[in-house]
């Protein structure tokens, strides 16, 4: 581990958290995070308004995310060099203008931007979790990110019924307008509640982000924990993009409420996060990532007949639970490796499984049409299979 990896983290990172600021970090992860997938059950909605073809629908979803991964590789590592609160604030400023102007967008070109900048600034909530981390104490840090992540989970998981159920009254445009309002009220919120945080890192900037390269080389843990998700979160983004396009065609034939009914179905996975923070509290983590990884490709496997409803609900409820419990073993184990660098570690383990992510949401439209529903879900179950078998390999000699 490098020397920055040992340093002691500041003394004002133990001052802890009280009720009413994990419940702020919770609700501001979950607004910000739910930027990236209001559009996953709009994209048709969307293509058809701007003139997108159907087999590049999927798009719209895969700028966003990989807007994200550029925020968590050039913004979320700001958190060790910069005052946390005043990066924290001004980021959340930049999101809401750049709601506004996807809400606006008037062409392709403006809305691809849009969602590119959107993306990027919405990796404050990843900014929150790591601060959440530092201010935690060390024997309750699982529970205390688990809380956290619970509200960040939340947001992606009622992103979608919200989404669609809204747009048959205000249209795309209007359910991005009204997150920029709802962010612009968390942040005026946070300007009174938000604690200030002064890393202890000496790094210049581009120091600071050429580290993350090396911080994924040399830390195995990171390295594995990313890779792991980046395979949960790809079969993650391929079924809830797949899914609504699916779900809007013969034999379905949902109206956009309907799919705001069916995605209700993954809300179930936000319960995920506070119990398996708990479990990898308690040292459950490597047992918990077998079980989660096996639930995925189960799902999909449920999922393969493509009519039965009720196979698509089940599976839907087994694939968030899954994914949500993966993500908060890997951030509790990536958190153990160094109290200083916390938001590289975040950074790094984010943005690898995001890309993986919209590899996912990036394959839906293109599989969907040239291979059907069970093309998606062959590849579904080979996603998270390949993380187990590789899983099993990379943590047999430990």
């Amino acid at each position: 581990m490098s020397q920055s990896a040992t340093k002691a983290a500041p003394a004002s990172d133990t001052a802890g958290l009280g009720p009413t600021l994990t419940f702020l970090f919770a609700l501001s992860c979950g607004a910000l995070a739910a930027n990236l997938y209001y559009a996953q059950p709009l994209v048709s909605m969307m293509g058809s308004d701007i003139g997108l073809p159907v087999a590049a629908e999927s798009s719209i979803v895969t700028l966003g995310q990989i807007g994200y991964a550029v925020g968590l590789v050039f913004l979320v590592p700001l958190g060790d060099l910069l005052e946390n609160r005043t990066l924290i604030l001004a980021t959340m400023a930049a999101n809401v203008v750049s709601l506004a102007g996807l809400a606006l967008a008037p062409g392709l070109a403006t809305l691809f931007a849009g969602m590119l900048v959107v993306g990027a600034t919405s990796c404050v909530a990843q900014m929150l979790v790591p601060l959440a981390a530092n201010l935690a104490p060390e024997d309750q840090r699982g529970a205390v990110v688990g809380n956290v992540v619970s509200g960040l989970l939340g947001g992606i998981l009622l992103a979608r019924p919200i989404s669609s159920f809204l747009a048959d009254y205000v249209g795309w445009r209007g359910v991005f307008g009204l997150s920029a309002g709802l962010i612009a009220l968390l942040a005026l919120v946070s300007v009174a509640l938000l604690p200030r945080r002064v890393p202890g890192g000496e790094r210049g900037y581009w120091s600071l982000i050429r580290s993350l390269g090396k911080l994924f080389l040399s830390e195995p843990v990171l390295r594995r924990r990313g890779l792991y998700h980046a395979a949960m979160f790809a079969a993650f983004s391929l079924f809830w993009t797949a899914t609504p396009i699916v779900l809007l065609h013969d034999p379905f034939d949902f109206t956009p409420s309907g799919v705001a009914l069916f995605a209700l179905a993954g809300v179930l996975g936000v319960f995920a996060a506070p119990v398996s923070g708990r479990l990898a509290d308690r040292g459950h983590s490597r047992i918990g990532t077998a079980a989660a990884l096996s639930m995925v490709i189960v799902a999909f496997l449920l999922a393969t007949d493509g009519t039965s409803l009720i196979a698509l609900v089940v599976a839907a409820v087994a694939i968030d639970l899954g994914v949500q419990a993966n993500l908060v073993f890997g951030q509790r184990e990536i958190f153990r490796l160094a109290p200083d660098i916390r938001n590289r570690l975040n950074a790094v383990y984010m943005t690898t499984f995001f890309l993986g992510g919209a590899i996912g949401s990036a394959l839906a439209s293109p599989v969907l049409t040239h291979f059907g529903w069970l093309g998606v879900c062959v590849i579904g179950m080979a996603l998270p299979a390949a993380a187990l078998v590789y899983f099993a390999l990379a943590e047999s000699g430990d």
